[in-house]
């Protein structure tokens, strides 16, 4: 396994693990690799979409040829310091501070000069890019703004709700998350591990198709654009848990594999080694800082993720062009996702919480909403389009 990138560079080209790349940890890496692949195929389909005359730009007014406020350099400068201050001194401080970077965040610690040279550099960048559009009668302009151009934007508010979600959701995920959040709130709210990719789902969700409203395009196809480019970003996320082992394994599997088994052995059951949980025994003659192998072999259920969420992708991918129904991809999302999750959380370690006299997992609750919610979905699109075509005579 590689908790981060030194591990993996080790396997790679033969570097020692646990140097200054440790910092770079593997699922936060694989995380933000999720969100690019996402924005990738959103902005396709939103492209598309718009050709096909589904959704249209927008005017939009904007100020132009203003020189830049003390507040905007003030506010870029302060990300400069704040950027030299921690991120230089993290780097050349790695080994004394460890993987435990929130105290470190909170604290006083820090490389003061590089924070004034970075909030020097940054004010003074913002300052000189303002100077050069500055214009001698600075005025409000009214520009056309594309979807597609949305993309990023859309993306990066989808991934800081997401994720904002997904920490509360995995907060109530179980009795012993909710004990240590009451007695570490911040510790727990702001520490690197704990996200339960529904609570991200359902509040992005929310957020985003406000916030599409509120820019004039309509919400209901860019469910349909997002849909692939969802269960795109999930398949390469969860690689980012199957290398880094973070937890999201299955069950344990003493099964022997059946006789038709052609695959590697781990794809049957595996055993974590240098897990980022640092779960299971010690390795022999292991002196990293990741040293730990799960005693008994388990399911690798984030790798079965992967593999189904690439093929949900392909299959949606195929069918978003020959659905003319708005909508009902979406929900045709809603419903392979719903099952794939169902299913996977039978062989995958969870607690149970009561739900109408049974015991479930949070995920295999909220899967199984999710794919009733999609058969609902597409029976309603299908029936209301049905109700509105036009009558031949």
């Amino acid at each position: 396994m590689y908790p981060d990138l030194s591990y993996l560079l080790h396997d790679l080209i033969g570097t020692s693990p646990d140097n200054w790349l440790s910092i770079v940890k593997t699922f936060g890496f694989f995380l933000v690799l999720a969100f690019l692949a996402s924005m990738y195929f959103f902005t396709k389909e939103l492209k598309r979409k718009e050709e096909e005359g589904l959704i249209k730009s927008v005017k939009e007014k904007v100020k132009v040829g203003f020189p830049a406020t003390p507040g905007e350099i003030g506010l870029n400068a302060l990300i400069g310091f704040i950027l030299g201050f921690k991120v230089i001194y993290l780097v050349s401080h790695y080994q004394e501070i460890g993987t435990d970077l929130f105290p470190f965040i909170g604290s006083l610690e820090g490389n003061w000069g590089a924070g004034f040279l970075g909030a020097l550099l940054f004010g003074g960048l913002h300052w000189y890019g303002k100077h050069k559009e500055r214009l001698p009668k600075p005025g409000i302009k009214e520009i056309e703004i594309h979807p597609y151009q949305r993309a990023g934007d859309i993306t990066i508010r989808a991934a800081i709700s997401g994720i904002l979600g997904a920490k509360l959701f995995a907060i109530f995920e179980s009795v012993e998350n909710i004990q240590a959040f009451w007695e570490d709130p911040i510790g727990q709210f702001f520490s690197g591990s704990g996200l339960a990719i529904y609570g991200g789902l359902i509040v992005a969700f929310i957020y985003i198709y406000w916030y599409v409203h509120k820019k004039g395009i309509k919400p209901i196809h860019v469910m349909d654009a997002v849909a692939p480019a969802l269960i795109m970003g999930y398949a390469v996320g969860r690689i980012g848990c199957q290398l880094s082992g973070d937890g999201d394994w299955g069950i344990v599997n003493n099964l022997a594999q059946p006789g038709w088994w052609f695959l590697p052995d781990w794809m049957w059951a595996y055993d974590y080694p240098h897990n980022v949980l640092e779960k299971g025994e010690l390795i022999a003659d292991c002196s990293w800082n990741y040293c730990r192998r799960l005693i008994d072999p388990v399911y690798p259920t984030p790798f079965y993720e992967t593999v189904l969420g690439l093929i949900i992708f392909l299959i949606l991918w195929f069918l978003r062009k020959k659905i003319r129904i708005p909508g009902v991809l979406f929900f045709i999302y809603l419903i392979f996702n719903g099952l794939e999750r169902f299913w996977i959380e039978k062989i995958r370690v969870n607690d149970k919480i009561p739900f109408l006299g049974m015991e479930a997992t949070q995920a295999e609750i909220i899967s199984a909403l999710l794919f009733f919610v999609g058969i609902a979905g597409c029976v309603i699109l299908y029936l209301r389009h049905r109700n509105n075509k036009p009558k031949v005579a």
